[in-house]
């Protein structure tokens, strides 16, 4: 399906005449290419991992611990820019104008964010969105790129600020413009889907490319409850025609919900310890840093009768089993006074245990995320390119209206009907 993507994603190019088509669909092909070797190096390690298995070397045991997963979620990303005093103050020199977006890579699932236009105006690259990836597991690696083309120059506009094709090629002939934009147009209507001379990559092209500007990535370590800042790795050098002049850092907030913080690892009935032979029949319900116990299971809904706290440093011993008496779960917490030590029992002990100690795994694995349930806030960004940017929003290019009689016809709705017929077949 993301071969086919791709594809389709070449054709729309090859028939954009519009610069916010030509850039959506110059970001789709970085996304879809993305995407392939991905799932090309996911395919890899599950083929090596059957290998493993069939003779014999699996790479871990089905009785080892095997942490949960959780959701992951990047929001609130900001980019400085440095730009020169002369640029940013006096508004002197060459308007570099670039159009850039963010991409998010973590293990098979790649995310993007929506194209930004960035000039000297600016001081600060954002994304509002709120990227989530779930079924992420504690030793993710979340890689987040920048990428960035360059748009036009304020002199290279001119009378004809609506024709994508001086936006894109600049200082660009009159006759070459107009045979590569009627090339465009007949590829974009042609009803037998044959392609009628496309602009190809040679001394000229209308198609935008974007480049790997400055990259990051994130790790457990530097999930954080709150905003915070992490150096970027520049890929580009000031020569590049697509170059920003990055301060070096980001700033974003990183935060994720393990499993175990979000749904109850274990519910049923106990027997809590009061005093030296007397015992209480409880509901338990193992979730997040305490064990919960109810007078019954339908009175969950009112206050608990006891809140055993489980933490990270939490030991679990099982007494050993004597005649007539079930084995005791004993759970050491420490606290800011003192060791609290708590007994339960239960008619499964064994499963109690088991599941227990995977509890403390999962927060062993998760470190700072299972203090507390961290916050996940979900911001709505907006969808459109055309984003208000300060002074950036009069200047935005909109196309010329097409001649009585023309060709030309609105990609947007074919390139819709295109992604939809794609999608279609994969089903």
């Amino acid at each position: 399906m993301e071969m086919r993507m791709r594809d389709g994603a070449n054709k729309l190019l090859a028939a954009c005449s519009q610069r916010e088509q030509a850039l959506e669909a110059s970001k789709n092909l970085v996304r879809c290419s993305s995407r392939i070797l991905a799932l090309l190096s996911q395919l890899q390690k599950m083929r090596r991992a059957q290998v493993l298995q069939r003779v014999g070397h699996s790479s871990s045991l089905s009785d080892d611990l095997v942490p949960c997963f959780g959701k992951l979620a990047i929001s609130d990303l900001r980019i400085p820019l440095m730009w020169k005093d002369s640029e940013y103050f006096k508004n002197k020199g060459e308007l570099h104008r670039c159009a850039v977006f963010c991409l998010l890579q973590c293990d098979s699932q790649i995310l993007t964010s929506d194209l930004q236009l960035v000039d000297r105006t600016l001081t600060d690259i954002c994304f509002e969105d709120t990227f989530i990836f779930s079924e992420v597991g504690p030793g993710f690696l979340l890689r987040v790129e920048l990428y960035s083309s360059c748009a036009a120059e304020e002199g290279s506009l001119g009378s004809r600020r609506g024709s994508f094709g001086v936006t894109a090629m600049g200082n660009f002939s009159g006759k070459k413009l107009r045979a590569a934009l009627e090339s465009a147009s007949a590829c974009a209507s042609n009803p037998h889907g044959k392609r009628a001379a496309p602009v190809t990559s040679g001394t000229f092209s209308l198609e935008p490319k974007f480049n790997l500007l400055a990259h990051v990535t994130l790790k457990l370590k530097h999930i954080h409850n709150g905003f915070k800042t992490h150096d970027l790795s520049l890929a580009a050098t000031e020569e590049s025609s697509f170059w920003l002049p990055l301060y070096g850092n980001i700033c974003c907030r990183l935060v994720a919900q393990p499993q175990c913080m979000l749904t109850p690892a274990l519910c049923g009935q106990l027997k809590v310890k009061k005093g030296r032979d007397c015992w209480e029949n409880v509901y338990g319900v193992l979730k997040g840093t305490s064990l919960v116990c109810y007078c019954s299971e339908e009175g969950q809904k009112n206050c608990p009768l006891h809140i055993i706290p489980i933490r990270k440093d939490a030991l679990i011993c099982v007494s050993e089993q004597n005649l007539g008496r079930p084995q005791s779960i004993h759970i050491r917490s420490k606290t800011d006074a003192e060791d609290v030590v708590y007994t339960v029992t239960a008619d499964d002990t064994q499963h109690w245990t088991k599941a227990l100690w995977q509890h403390l795994y999962n927060m062993g694995q998760w470190q700072q995320c299972c203090t507390e349930l961290m916050k996940l806030e979900v911001s709505l960004a907006p969808t459109s390119f055309a984003v208000q940017q300060g002074s950036l929003f009069h200047e935005i290019v909109t196309p010329p209206a097409p001649k009585e009689g023309s060709a030309m016809s609105d990609l947007s709705a074919e390139m819709n009907n295109l992604l939809a017929s794609y999608y279609k077949k994969s089903g």
